[in-house]
């Protein structure tokens, strides 16, 4: 490394534009704040992206995978299933409903929800399961419906890291009962925070779209743009938890970039594949062919022969101006649900043995290159 002039390297970064600066400007500007028009035209676009019937823009992933298993009438006595290796959201929102979360174990190639343990799993207090499409890497849908179908679950897709993923061939969105993104500031498209629920089931969007304001039966919108005096009922005791158009209207703009985000996140990808294929103890993201991966984060593993753990390659990293991030966590492991799991090998094994490496639009060739160069000397 003597020759290499030090370079810093971010880990993440959000595309944001100065397109982006002016469609958040023109809410402001036009004093429509709350959802209204941007966040009609945001859940339009999701619809016709997915090829979903329905679509609920909300404030956070969380709170759509909340009202997702309210909706289905998910509650104290229940079990719902997923995986352990997630953000600990996929786990809480499960908690937050009075359920009981079931932790699966992971394939060890894609670090995606095994769908063999996930029936073995299974009892006759499962309610639903709760997939991840980890980092952005579809988990095998197919495997998980017919599962569902077999024993009468629901399943929501935790798509929160894939937007813009593809599962033989077709979007992420309408595979599922439910699906639910993230418009979080590391995500593909952002508002900044937000999230967005797509179903083609009528009576579940229905609820869902109540729940999210209040209870109330009609929007701010329809209201402001009634001809004649119009009061709103409240059928059901709901949350507020709306996106404002102020964050829509950023996410419009994104969503329309999405074709190049996940061109370029590709490319960048399939860089650090080729490059990294000479570091015979680095394993790269394994990506089935009937799966395309819009590649949120990039992801290796380590080999057991490895001359660094985990920690040391990432301080080693860190020392040459390389920033890192731990792989996905094992929520298990948290101690809010200690004891809550028997040993869960694969995903015990993955926490420990995997890192983030930097991935956004403005990482170059040359930086890439330095940081496996950086990699290939560690010893």
């Amino acid at each position: 490394m003597k020759n290499d002039e030090p370079m810093k390297i971010r880990f993440a970064s959000p595309y944001t534009t100065e397109e982006d600066v002016e469609a958040v400007a023109e809410v402001i500007r036009s004093r429509w704040l709350v959802s209204g028009p941007k966040v009609d035209a945001l859940e339009a676009k999701f619809r016709e992206m997915t090829g979903a019937r329905y679509a609920i823009a909300v404030s956070s992933w969380t709170t759509g995978g909340f009202l997702a298993l309210k909706a289905m009438g998910i509650g104290p006595g229940d079990e719902v299933i997923v995986p352990s290796l997630t953000y600990i959201a996929t786990a809480n929102v499960v908690q937050h409903c009075g359920a009981t979360p079931v932790f699966a174990d992971i394939d060890p190639l894609s670090y995606n929800i095994d769908p063999d343990d996930i029936e073995r799993k299974i009892t006759d207090k499962t309610r639903a399961i709760i997939p991840v499409d980890q980092i952005g890497m579809p988990c095998e849908i197919d495997l998980i419906n017919d599962l569902a179908a077999k024993h009468g679950l629901k399943v929501i897709d935790d798509a929160a890291c894939a937007t813009g993923a593809r599962f033989r061939g077709k979007p992420l969105g309408a595979l599922t009962d439910v699906t639910i993104f993230s418009l979080h500031a590391r995500k593909l498209v952002t508002a900044g925070e937000g999230g967005m629920i797509l179903t083609d089931d009528e009576s579940l969007a229905t609820t869902m779209r109540l729940l999210s304001r209040q209870g109330m039966s009609i929007t701010d919108a329809e209201r402001h743009g009634a001809a004649s005096r119009t009061f709103e009922t409240y059928p059901l005791v709901g949350y507020n938890f709306r996106l404002s158009d102020i964050a829509a209207a950023l996410a419009l703009v994104q969503i329309g970039r999405l074709d190049e985000i996940v061109a370029k996140r590709r490319e960048l990808a399939a860089r650090y594949n080729t490059l990294l294929a000479d570091v015979p103890w680095v394993v790269t993201p394994h990506e089935p062919e009937h799966c395309e991966s819009c590649f949120q984060s990039y992801m290796i593993g380590l080999t057991d022969d490895a001359p660094l753990n985990r920690g040391d390659l990432m301080d080693y990293l860190d020392s040459f101006g390389v920033t890192t991030r731990r792989g996905i966590m094992a929520s298990h492991l948290e101690p809010v649900y200690a004891g809550s799991s028997p040993s869960l090998p694969a995903t015990e094994k993955a926490v420990e043995n995997t890192v983030l490496l930097p991935l956004h639009h403005e990482l170059t060739a040359a930086e890439q290159e330095y940081v496996v160069r950086v990699i290939a000397k560690a010893s």
